[in-house]
């Protein structure tokens, strides 16, 4: 065997959890979108009411309208810090193979990135359950 094999498949044991943890934010930002869609699916169709209310419906309706839009851009927010996630997680792997080739010891840099990828999920977590209060607690007026 070459001298950096058995680094380099050290290396790919180790970076087997941060694909899974990859794979997982992929999976939220999948519904993260999801929801996205229904916020702007639920935009158009009040937007397409308020031409035809009349002023007490239309203020609900705007009302209504308002919250929505919240909750678009708290899942954008959280979009965003998924996807920052996911970069972090990807320099990770990238860090930690790039040990296995140079003589350094790159331990440090993978435990910054993986604290501020878990950071970046944390964010994104408590965004999606800011998004899913803000859907359960605005009534639906039209």
């Amino acid at each position: 065997m070459e001298p950096h094999v058995p680094d380099i498949l050290r290396v790919i044991q180790l970076v087997v959890a941060p694909v899974f943890l990859l794979t997982a934010v992929g999976t939220l930002i999948n519904a993260l979108n999801a929801r996205l869609g229904r916020a702007i699916d639920r935009r158009r169709v009040l937007e397409q009411l308020l031409r035809s209310l009349e002023d007490e419906p239309a203020r609900s309706a705007r009302a209504e309208l308002a919250q929505v839009g919240t909750r678009v851009h708290v899942v954008y927010l959280a979009i965003f810090a998924a996807v920052i996630s996911a970069l972090f997680v990807c320099l990770l792997i990238a860090v930690a193979f790039l040990g296995g080739f140079v003589a350094t010891d790159p331990s440090r840099s993978i435990a910054i990135l993986f604290v501020l990828s878990m950071v970046a999920l944390i964010a994104a977590l408590l965004l999606f359950l800011r998004e899913i209060y803000l859907a359960i607690s605005t009534p639906r007026h039209v």
